[in-house]
């Protein structure tokens, strides 16, 4: 298949989505997961009227919780493993786990794994082998990588001794055999938390809902794919690299973004046909109906930064061949739902490659009112393949944003708008309007806005590390007034 020959996969029939991280989910303990919660707000999206359920990538993250910062591509998150999934299995018995103790859900995640094994089921033992199997281009490097991880104690590989970091035959060998409890663990997780995931994949499709996943374009330093296939990335065999990804100075921050992550050796994967990109893009779609390629810009060109740089305004624009690479993944799948994250610098050679595929692009209303008529994220200037949102998971709430008068130009939105905003809640509802009435064909909305939450519900503040990512709602939170007037806009706007 040509670029030229290209027609896209993904349905253009208009609809309405949220934008919730399942780790956002109500519960008990410290994080939203894949139990009862995940199936209840499918019920809800369900029932009021929306097709879609956005969320950030799912991948097991490092301490400071960024999703967007995975240990590996391909695996999930254990912290997202629904506990009561393995009560109703019979593998977990909580009663004989103290609720109090720190590393609570990991303490609950071993005693299960141990049951599990133990029990010695053929059905799921069966069950076991056919997900290594499928899984085996990553799962075996992935499983060793966290066990040397924590007997390391937790420092990143390219902190290991030489053996290790080197990945010498003999040593790998010999950390498999002392590690065995560990790997045989890890791989337990990685089992369940696919295996829950699919069933909440059937539920979801069962009442209409689409899963709408996030792929960083970039692979955090310390990650398994990195320690595993180092070849596939601009480093030395001790991991130094003379370079490191982020992006130029934008609306997010005057200095860029100095996101640290290893640029790629392009040359090396397009020796091989870009399978690395294959085997990534084929677990995405196990588990997603869509997927959002974040900073699709890199795939024209990277932003290449001195790796002694403390800020990101020195790098420079480096091409990579997205063109060849999307080629590839096209002929490799016969239905690829891609989403082009297309926010920040664009360059026309930017725009060129996402329309050479016919991808669908990114407009959010908290960039349009600065008062430039010809903002292109003003609704008059969307386009019917578009993804409209009110704001990101980077972006604040729309009731902070509004009221944060130096974050947009008010009169100017009053105009556009044709109304006086009394409040900050009349803005975000104008907001909301806005994005439904778009002729854009997939409105995304954050759960923050739907429930009319202020700046305290932020999920990231781009350029900080700190008090991120930790962000839930409550159902008490969820007003009945307000979901009545969504509803209404679903009808009204056909979404």
């Amino acid at each position: 298949m040509t670029a030229d020959k290209h027609i896209s996969a993904i349905s253009r029939q208009r609809r309405v989505g949220i934008l919730l991280h399942p780790t956002s989910l109500p519960g008990e303990l410290g994080n939203g997961d894949f139990g009862h919660q995940a199936y209840r707000f499918i019920e809800f999206l369900n029932k009021h009227g929306f097709k879609v359920w956005q969320m950030l990538p799912l991948g097991p993250t490092h301490d400071d919780g960024s999703p967007y910062q995975c240990l590996s591509t391909h695996a999930g998150n254990p912290l997202l493993i629904s506990l009561e999934w393995l009560e109703d299995k019979g593998w977990l018995d909580r009663d004989k786990i103290d609720d109090n103790q720190q590393g609570y859900r990991c303490a609950c995640l071993q005693q299960a794994a141990r049951f599990f094994y133990q029990l010695n089921d053929d059905a799921w033992s069966g069950k076991l082998e056919e997900f290594k199997k499928q899984h085996a281009c990553w799962l075996d490097d992935y499983a060793l990588f966290i066990a040397l991880k924590q007997q390391q104690h937790n420092r990143p590989w390219y902190d290991w001794p030489d053996d290790l970091r080197h990945r010498e035959k003999k040593a790998l060998a010999a950390a498999g055999q002392s590690l065995q409890a560990v790997i045989q663990q890890t791989v337990f997780e990685q089992f369940v938390f696919f295996t829950q995931w699919h069933e909440i994949r059937a539920y979801a499709k069962q009442h209409e809902v689409e899963l709408f996943g996030d792929m960083p374009i970039f692979v955090a330093r310390d990650s398994a794919d990195v320690w595993a296939q180092r070849k596939n990335f601009l480093m030395d065999e001790d991991g130094a690299m003379p370079f490191v990804a982020g992006v130029p100075p934008d609306a997010f921050s005057d200095t860029g973004q100095r996101w640290g992550n290893p640029l790629y050796n392009w040359e090396r994967m397009e020796a091989d046909g870009f399978d690395w990109w294959k085997q990534r893009f084929k677990t995405q779609l196990e588990l997603f109906d869509l997927i959002r390629i974040d900073h699709f810009r890199g795939l024209q060109a990277c932003w290449q930064i001195p790796q002694d740089d403390e800020t990101a305004i020195n790098g420079r624009w480096v091409e990579t061949p997205g063109r060849k690479i999307l080629n590839e993944l096209f002929k490799a799948f016969h239905h690829l739902p891609l989403v082009a994250e297309d926010l920040g610098v664009i360059t026309d050679e930017v725009i060129e490659l996402k329309k050479m595929f016919d991808l669908p692009g990114m407009k959010v209303l908290q960039f349009a009112f600065d008062g430039n008529s010809t903002n292109p994220h003003l609704p008059h200037c969307h386009e019917p393949g578009d993804v409209i949102y009110t704001g990101t998971h980077d972006n604040d709430t729309t009731l902070g944003w509004a009221g944060n008068e130096a974050s947009y130009n008010k009169a100017y939105f009053e105009e556009y708008t044709g109304s006086n905003i009394e409040s900050v809640e009349s803005a975000v509802w104008s907001m909301i309007r806005l994005a439904m009435s778009s002729v854009s064909f997939l409105c995304v909305l954050p759960m923050q806005d739907l429930l009319m939450l202020d700046s305290s519900a932020r999920m990231n503040t781009p350029g900080t590390t700190e008090y991120n990512w930790q962000w839930r709602f409550d159902w008490q939170q969820v007003k009945p007034e307000i979901i009545i007037k969504i509803a209404r806009l679903v009808t009204l706007y056909q979404r």
